[in-house]
């Protein structure tokens, strides 16, 4: 049996094994120092830029396909959809949900508004 490697692989390869083996990672002195270091990126690597002000969005900005799928998740509105037809804005707690949402949006709005308003009129 005859094993060939993809140039790219072997790449991904060569440097997965520097990496594992120490090389690749600068001493603790040569590091730059993280004192007095903002993490901007709390809310994870898909996060660019949170808000700096509360936006106004539907469903008192909790995700709209959370609301669709039966659950409550509070969003903090840096993802975002304005519908182009009525100008409202939805707010998504992660990139994952704004794209599952986008493959429908018209099904997915109705079914986050059904469970909206059966929220509301239970009073929880």
């Amino acid at each position: 049996m005859k094993t060939t490697l993809v140039p790219g692989v072997a790449c991904l390869f060569l440097l997965a094994w520097t990496s594992a083996a120490g090389s690749a990672e600068p001493a603790a002195a040569q590091r730059p120092s993280q004192a007095g270091a903002v993490h901007s990126h709390a809310g994870g690597i898909w996060k660019a830029a949170v808000p700096v002000q509360t936006m106004d969005a539907e469903f008192d900005r909790y995700d709209v396909y959370g609301l669709a799928v039966g659950a409550r998740i509070q969003a903090d509105c840096s993802l975002n959809w304005v519908d182009p037809d009525d100008g409202r804005r939805y707010c998504f707690a992660s990139g994952t949900s704004l794209v599952y949402f986008l493959d429908r949006p018209k099904t997915y709005l109705a079914q986050a508004r059904g469970y909206w308003q059966r929220l509301q009129t239970s009073g929880r």
